[in-house]
């Protein structure tokens, strides 16, 4: 899977450019960025891509040396479930 990565956005797009599935992270702060939005194309659900993206974001925010607060729901649940990466939580 080939991961595009913006400044505030890890995204998939189709070979025609239609976003498929992307996780945005504004900045909130200089060190800090909000896990603010997961979205996976209908279809693509059900295959795992949202958990890609996440683990893509962590990789992500330790090469940036940032911390996270995660505001969207699925990104919340995501972080409980993967406790090894408590440490990327502001």
């Amino acid at each position: 899977m080939d991961f595009k990565h913006n400044e505030n956005q890890i995204a998939l797009y189709s070979e025609t450019g239609e976003l498929l599935a992307e996780i945005t992270f504004p900045y909130v702060d200089e060190t800090t960025v909000d896990i603010n939005h997961t979205f996976v194309d209908s279809s693509l659900r059900g295959q795992g891509i949202a958990g890609k993206l996440m683990q893509e974001l962590v990789e992500e925010l330790k090469k940036r040396e940032l911390k996270a607060v995660p505001t969207c729901s699925y990104a919340q649940m995501w972080f409980e479930k993967h406790v090894e990466y408590e440490d990327l939580i502001k």
